[in-house]
């Protein structure tokens, strides 16, 4: 991954957490929470594609693990959100722009029942059976419900941002790219020796000229 998009995934993935842990988590909503650093990652996935999506759903999901209070073993998170990140990458536009927003809701009602899915199977192979008191059900339909209704607030306004932000490389590289090859040009040379050549060949031809003239007036005296 590239700087810029390694310093925009980092400050959107702790700022989504930072606002998760400390605002959304506090409102004691019934069943799950607003998962805010999951929408980030889904929203930075669908423009960088599932390598990007997977590499930042890894990093979002361990720190997820760390932050206080987390109640679970670490890596869990980190593992769900790779999953999700590399599936989510795979439903990348192809043109980058979106033509409507069923597809992004689509993708977020499957990444936020597919979470709480792979969250309660995972908790379940190491012996968490949280999912089970609180209703997996319910945990369900409250996660896909809260993400779809943070998500529009959130994920077209971070796509747009990380697509200006690849567009901005974009032009930068390929200005770079034009400066080598123009400096190269000037310091190899060719056009001026292009024009070099041209103006001894026109020297050249005027100089047959004359002494093809002075030839003739020679033989007529």
């Amino acid at each position: 991954m590239r700087f810029n998009r390694m310093l925009l995934s980092a400050t959107l993935v702790v700022v989504a957490l930072v606002i998760q842990v400390s605002v959304l988590a506090r409102l004691h909503l019934p069943g799950a929470v607003p998962d805010l650093v999951l929408l980030t990652v889904l929203a930075l996935a669908m423009v960088y594609g599932h390598v990007g999506g997977a590499l930042i759903g890894f990093a979002a999901g361990l720190l997820a693990d760390l932050a206080p209070p987390a109640d679970h073993a670490a890596g869990r998170y980190a593992l769900v959100l790779c999953v999700i990140g590399y599936l989510a990458g795979l439903a990348k536009p192809e043109n980058g722009q979106l033509k409507s927003a069923t597809g992004p809701m689509a993708v977020v009602v499957a990444a936020a029942i597919g979470s709480t899915l792979l969250y309660a199977g995972v908790g379940a192979l190491v012996g968490d059976t949280a999912a089970r008191h609180v209703g997996l059900g319910s945990l369900l339909f409250t996660a896909a419900l809260y993400d779809l209704l943070l998500a529009p607030f959130v994920v077209p306004g971070l796509m747009a941002l990380a697509r200006r932000s690849e567009g901005n490389s974009l032009v930068e590289s390929n200005s770079v790219k034009a400066a080598d090859v123009s400096s190269g040009w000037l310091a190899s040379g060719t056009g001026l020796r292009i024009g070099s050549q041209r103006g001894h060949r026109v020297k050249a031809a005027r100089a047959r000229v004359a002494r093809a003239g002075r030839i003739k007036g020679v033989k007529r005296l």
